[in-house]
Parts: structure tokens; sequence; C-alpha cells
């Protein structure tokens, strides 16, 4: 059985992460998608936020599973589950160089785990998590961005973070 990792932050997941674990789980046997920390991220969702929507979008897909694992090299992630190859997406060349030296370092700490670059649609090619998240931030609409449970998710992230800023401009009583 061939099995792959697809690691990732996914705060929050996005349409084109969609897209690549969705080709990815055509090319594997068994694809786990991989809740990891990216220690230079601010998040927005917790772990187990990001766990939960991420199973929610791949609950349907029998041969992707999500798992955490926050403060564990790829690497050493892809070896616990005999994993031969590491899933990631491109959209732009920008992308790709990042991803190119991330696949060296990976391939350094092991130099039989390859690492898969598949590209998004181009439609879906300017999306970023950090941009879904600005954008919400200043109450934009991201629901054609991301998947239903997440842009639902996204919603009451906001309606919370305004409510708590109306009741700290509220005048005490």
């Amino acid at each position: 059985m061939i099995k792959a990792i697809f690691p990732g932050s996914f705060d929050p997941i996005t349409n084109g992460h969609v897209e690549v674990i969705e080709g990815a789980s055509h090319m594997f046997e068994k694809l786990y998608v991989v809740i990891m920390t990216n220690t230079s991220k601010k998040y927005l969702f917790n772990e187990k936020e990001r766990l939960e929507l991420a199973r929610k979008v791949f609950e349907n897909n029998e041969k992707v599973e999500v798992i955490a694992r926050p403060a564990e090299l790829t690497v050493e992630v892809a070896h616990e589950l005999g994993a031969g190859a590491i899933v990631r997406g491109l959209r732009n060349t920008a992308d790709f160089n990042y991803e190119r030296d991330i696949a060296g370092i990976n391939k350094t700490l092991d130099p039989d785990l390859n690492t898969v670059l598949l590209f998004t649609r181009p439609e879906d090619s300017f999306i970023s998590s950090s941009m879904i998240k600005e954008t919400v931030f200043f109450g934009g609409d991201v629901s054609t961005l991301v998947p239903k449970p997440v842009a639902a998710a996204l919603e009451e992230k906001l309606r919370n973070r305004n409510n708590e800023k109306r009741g700290s401009d509220t005048p005490p009583t």
C-alpha cells in the first residue's frame, strides 16, 4: 500500500488545499492530512478546531485520514505512518521556491522520502490562508474560497470577535 502525507497548518483549510488533497487521494492508496504547527504563524483556529474542520471537509473520502501532529518533524510523521511520500501544493513560483527548500531539508533528513508537488487550478492560485484570515478579519466574504464548514466557522469567529469588540466599547452602566 502506497501512503503519503500532506502536512500543513491549515488555518484555515481552503479550496486550494481541498483540490490538492482530492488530487493526491487519487494518486495514493492512503493520504494522511497532517495538522502541524508552523512556529512563524499566528493561528486563528486552535489545533483541535483545525483538526475538526479538516475532518468535516473530508469525512466522505475514505482514502483521506486527518490527524494532528503539532510538535513533530514532517519526516518523523512520515516514518511513523509508513508514508513513502510527502505531498505539497503549489499556487505559484513563490510557493515553488519555498517548497523546494523544504523538500531539500526533508531529503537531507531522509534521502528515501520524496516530495510530490501538485499545482492548484489557476482560479485557486491566489488563495492563501493568510489572505482568508485578513479578509475575514475586516468583514469580507470568503464563502467561495473555502469549504462550507470552514466558511461557517470563520463567520462564527468573526461574529464572536465583533461581539467582544462591541462589548469592550460599551460604557459601564
